[in-house]
């Protein structure tokens, strides 16, 4: 998609953070467009971003807050999330968990909207792979924040730590479609998966002092 104006359609990045349920290929929810699509582009007064934060279903859990994603991405120089209209902690339905392929974070731009949307996590704080074990690519993406795979009752399974998944979600996850943010306003290139990959690596730091000072302000 080539026009970036408010007419243009919605398009959706490329999958990434992938948790695992069953399914090899996701199926999006028409109710989830049907509410994109009535996310209006906001007033030139209106404070950016907007927040919207769903409850979760029962099982599962936002590892942040829509609030503290704000103040990480404000920790990040204004040209990076300039345009970032909307932060959105979208709840899933069990269902959708257990019978298809989510992302736990994603970005949709359009109709002048460019919407962040993270997902939430499993309340067992594990991060369930599948019978089949996961490529090492992804096992090294993730590897400093979790490490731990075991293989139980067949299933290649990763159980995680709360300061370490907070972290991930504003390190890796976060930033990771800040970047795709970046390069869909200042580059729209081929490599745009790398190069989300890359920025959110070179924000680590960032992410680190950003955890420290939520935590320094909850005591």
């Amino acid at each position: 998609m080539k026009n970036k104006t408010g007419s243009s359609p919605w398009k959706k990045s490329r999958k990434y953070g992938d948790i695992y349920g069953g399914r090899e290929k996701i199926r999006l929810n028409d109710n989830l467009f049907n509410r994109l699509h009535s996310l209006k582009r906001p007033n030139p007064n209106e404070k950016l971003p907007i927040l919207i934060e769903d409850n979760p279903s029962r099982d599962f859990f936002f590892p942040i807050s829509a609030n503290e994603a704000e103040i990480a991405i404000k920790a990040l120089p204004n040209e990076a999330y300039k345009g970032i209209t909307h932060i959105w902690l979208r709840r899933f339905k069990k269902s959708e968990f257990e019978s298809n392929k989510l992302n736990l974070a994603e970005i949709i731009w359009g109709s002048g909207v460019s919407v962040i949307i993270i997902y939430p996590f499993p309340k067992t704080m594990i991060m369930d792979f599948g019978s089949k074990k996961p490529p090492n690519r992804k096992l090294k993406e993730i590897e400093k924040w979790c490490s731990n795979l075991i293989k139980k009752d067949g299933r290649w399974i990763l159980k995680w730590e709360i300061d370490n998944l907070r972290e991930y979600f504003i390190s890796h996850l976060l930033f990771h479609e800040v970047g795709h943010h970046i390069d869909w306003c200042y580059r729209n290139l081929k490599d745009s998966e790398e190069f989300a990959n890359q920025y959110a690596i070179q924000q680590e730091d960032v992410a680190t002092q950003v955890i420290r000072e939520i935590e320094e302000k909850k005591e």
